[in-house]
């Protein structure tokens, strides 16, 4: 069973599919840490994505996965702290853009899938990675919880930025995601959208899971 979760930054979706993920045990994957990954991982080789050879050999020789903690490894680094960072939020959706990136992470993507009950979230996961899934949600939240959500985390890894900034910053992804052309953000027609605005993780989790066992 592939349950789907998409929707914008910092609207809930990795934690509350984990949480879904732990409550069916399910696998979980979080797409979104594959896309940072990718983006540390270029910035740390000095790889520009208009250096597109340079970009297809760094593509083709990656190795990233997921242990069994659901830390994300890059070429043998865990690298779950290192792609949290501010700098990599700014520069992630640029590269999750890339056609040529997109296109190695989906099929990645879907042959950790491919023999296994899992719970994916991300921005085109219902639309594009798994268009036949057999759940699709759709979250959303106001954008002053969702940078209120977002300061909380990156104060909890000694990272600093005013709420302010945070408030442009995921405005900027929310714009960047949405109109790229190449899988935008989008909510699938046969999604369940999910207003996470006044709901605590554990309902939203809760509120997904009885879906899917009414089924």
């Amino acid at each position: 069973m592939i349950i789907a979760i998409d929707g914008p930054s910092a609207s809930g979706k990795s934690t509350t599919a984990k949480g879904v993920s732990d409550s069916l045990n399910f696998t979980h994957l979080d797409t979104g840490a594959m896309y940072r990954a990718v983006t540390l991982g270029l910035s740390d080789e000095k790889i520009g994505l208009s250096d597109e050879k340079m970009l297809v050999q760094f593509l083709e020789s990656i190795d990233l996965y997921f242990d069994n903690n659901n830390s994300i490894w890059l070429n043998g680094n865990n690298v779950s702290r290192e792609i949290r960072t501010v700098e990599i939020s700014s520069k992630v959706s640029l590269v999750s853009a890339n056609p040529l990136v997109r296109n190695r992470m989906v099929i990645i993507q879907r042959i950790i899938a491919s023999d296994t009950n899992c719970v994916l979230e991300g921005r085109d996961i219902g639309t594009i990675v798994f268009p036949n899934a057999d759940f699709k949600f759709f979250l959303d939240a106001d954008i002053k919880i969702r940078a209120k959500r977002r300061l909380k985390e990156l104060k909890e890894n000694n990272m600093s930025i005013t709420i302010d900034d945070l408030i442009s910053s995921i405005k900027r992804r929310d714009e960047l995601d949405s109109t790229r052309a190449h899988s935008p953000l989008l909510k699938a027609k046969d999604a369940i959208s999910i207003d996470t605005t006044h709901l605590t993780i554990n309902e939203q989790i809760e509120k997904i899971v009885t879906i899917v066992n009414k089924q």
